[in-house]
């Protein structure tokens, strides 16, 4: 049995552990030496660093060559963080298990202020993600944001060497590499509304191993599974690609229902579309909550909206 990782990624492979420490927590079969191997997948997001992800191509790019290798059995699962996830799985695969979803806010780091309010006119905030690109822009109008790819380490080594004033990382990411100390401060969703299913990690099969999906089925996360669901028929209705600034977040509130908020945002934000729902937290009525959702903003948005991010 063989799991895979994005290549180059200490995140990658924490995540990749994480799921075989709870395989193995689960099945004792899988308890022994060498049951379960991590085999390490180069993938093209993984190699092209130094252009944005919008002109490379989008998020398959960190899942293609994972997916071939699932298909042509030289894996049998393969561990994804769910917002690099296309809202489409290839054919003859299927994700049966998401883990228990960590704190789906971003982190604001930096040496020199405590929060993005904190900075001067005119510093510089590094991000590849367009969805903080615009939220920034939106309500700090005087910052620049430029593009700033890497991993994890990588960015943070950027910005000690002073190439931004700031930055942001998911603080599921931090959490997961026992980095959380490196957050300056927390940003709540209401100032950063999530990427679609962050903070999720999905494990996905070959749709006709069946051994493989009982294992995965009972690892997974139900209300994680249901909230993802959710945000990602937002983001299909959308069409999202990494040239749309879209943010999502469905989760389980005090009274049991789901609550979801969306955002559709240009990428200098100059516009931001947002909307929010309320309903029962089972997938029949979360699907359509997302898909409800995403509509309502396609609308509002009009088609010369899509047309102009091209």
């Amino acid at each position: 049995m063989f799991f895979c990782k994005f290549c180059s990624s200490p995140l990658a492979l924490a995540q990749a552990h994480e799921t075989r420490e709870k395989l193995k927590a689960a099945h004792s079969e899988l308890a022994e030496d060498g049951a379960v191997e991590i085999v390490i997948i180069k993938t093209t997001g993984d190699m092209i660093l130094d252009k944005p992800l919008a002109d490379i191509g989008g998020k398959g790019l960190f899942t293609k060559e994972i997916d071939d290798a699932l298909l042509q059995g030289r894996i049998d699962i393969a561990v994804h963080s769910m917002k690099d996830v296309p809202t489409y799985l290839p054919e003859g695969t299927i994700l049966p298990c998401n883990l228990p979803r960590e704190d789906v806010r971003d982190a604001f780091i930096c040496l020199t202020a405590n929060s993005l309010s904190e900075l001067p006119s005119g510093s510089v905030v590094g991000s590849a993600s367009l969805r903080r690109q615009s939220q920034i822009l939106y309500r700090y109008p005087s910052l620049k944001v430029v593009n700033f790819r890497g991993n994890v380490q990588t960015r943070l080594r950027k910005l000690k060497e002073g190439d931004v004033h700031a930055t942001l990382l998911a603080l599921a990411g931090l959490k997961r590499l026992n980095m959380a100390e490196t957050a300056t401060s927390v940003l709540s969703v209401e100032e950063m509304l999530p990427a679609v299913a962050q903070g999720a990690i999905g494990i996905a099969c070959r749709s006709d191993d069946d051994q493989m999906m009982n294992y995965l089925s009972s690892l997974n996360h139900e209300d994680t599974r249901l909230a993802v669901a959710c945000e990602r028929e937002f983001l299909a209705v959308l069409d999202g690609n990494c040239r749309t600034p879209i943010a999502a977040y469905a989760y389980r509130d005090k009274d049991g229902n789901c609550s979801f908020r969306g955002l559709l945002a240009s990428p200098d934000g100059s516009i931001v579309y947002e909307t929010s729902r309320t309903g029962s937290y089972d997938l029949d009525g979360m699907v359509e909550m997302g898909k409800d959702a995403g509509h309502e903003l396609k609308a509002k948005a009009g088609p010369g909206f899509f047309d102009s991010l091209q």
